[in-house]
């Protein structure tokens, strides 16, 4: 603390991101990183940009890559914004969005930055409890409101609610914005854009760092009708108006372009799903029903802090949250089959 700092810094309570150690050797399985690596064309058109053009600013506007994502959901250019990871896009609509003198409505398990963005721009909330399987309860939302947001799949626990409870939620919450956060989407869920023609009160964001591999890359995006992009659009040109740079937009709008090498890593990562699933419950364990790329899993007769502890000394690192609801609950990415079954072993050896 400095005598330098503005009583609003000193109150501030920042986000904890993943740990990225820098071990050689390392089994890391504790920030949903994708396991394989970014589209070969994203690449590519990322190399292209590496020129003398680098001395120019980028489109401001990112054009290219707000027409790739039209093009890719089938909606208009003018529903798209584009933003510096989607930690970004949320915090402009945090900012623009929810401050309506009502609370902000999201789960008590739920992303981490959520009660970080309230403190920030002094957005009253109201966390809502999850069930006791950990499912969001469409009923509890019914109620008066700033706003409400809410990862879909879930995060940390990777449990999905289908669009037919989304429409329950959007009709019966029209007069403020349901922001729907779809990080983890294409590891089993349905994406909500199917549904923002019809919303008008519906923002759906969603990032490339998860299923097309570019979290080094920093690209997030949103979908939602005109008048909410323009809210975001405004923000972003009052705070940071060249978000994205040349090589950022090329590669992501080339990773959406490429639909056959996204839709192939994305059911390998279901697949190795699917197998960890089984080798965990082989191991004892009760694993949460997972639509993301991460499966969220407690033992009845190991302590989860101890078994994180465990794995870290035999090189394989996953995530613990301390948090009372999950405090027995470890969220193990899903990486290759390697490190999968490495993972595996050491578990049964603890």
């Amino acid at each position: 603390m400095s005598k330098f700092w503005s009583p609003f810094v000193k109150d501030l309570v920042p986000y904890v991101p993943g740990e990225q150690p820098k071990l050689a050797k390392l089994v890391k399985l504790n920030t949903n990183e994708n396991p394989y690596g970014p589209s070969p064309k994203a690449i590519a058109a990322m190399q292209a940009e590496v020129n003398d053009n680098l001395r120019l600013y980028p489109d401001p506007n990112s054009d290219r890559l707000k027409q790739a994502v039209a093009d890719y959901y089938g909606v208009q250019a003018a529903q798209v914004f584009v933003g510096n990871g989607s930690d970004e896009v949320l915090a402009h609509a945090f900012h623009g969005l929810f401050q309506h003198g009502q609370p902000l409505l999201f789960p008590d398990i739920s992303y981490s930055f959520y009660p970080v963005y309230c403190g920030l721009y002094g957005i009253d909330s109201v966390q809502v409890p999850l069930d006791e399987q950990f499912q969001i309860r469409v009923e509890d939302y019914m109620r008066p409101n700033g706003g409400i947001i809410f990862p879909n799949p879930n995060a940390p626990t990777g449990c999905a609610l289908g669009l037919d409870a989304i429409e329950r939620l959007l009709k019966a919450n029209s007069d403020t914005v349901v922001l729907v956060d779809e990080a983890y989407i294409d590891f089993g869920g349905e994406t909500a854009i199917s549904l923002v023609d019809k919303y008008p009160n519906l923002l759906v964001s969603q990032t490339l760092s998860k299923s097309r591999s570019l979290a080094g890359l920093r690209v997030g995006i949103a979908v939602g009708h005109p008048d909410l992009i323009e809210a975001l659009e405004r923000i972003k040109n009052s705070f940071n108006s060249y978000p994205l740079d040349r090589m950022a937009i090329a590669g992501a709008a080339a990773a959406f372009a490429d639909k056959a090498y996204f839709q192939q890593t994305c059911q390998q990562v279901i697949d190795n799903r699917e197998v960890m699933v089984a080798g965990l419950e082989k191991l004892g364990f009760a694993v949460l029903p997972s639509a993301a790329n991460f499966v969220f899993a407690r033992h009845p007769e190991k302590d989860a802090a101890t078994l994180a502890t465990g794995l870290r000394e035999q090189g394989v690192i996953v995530r613990h949250f301390k948090q009372q609801r999950i405090a027995q609950f470890l969220r193990i990415t899903i990486g290759t089959p390697e490190q999968n079954q490495a993972l595996l072993e050491a578990l049964q050896s603890l």
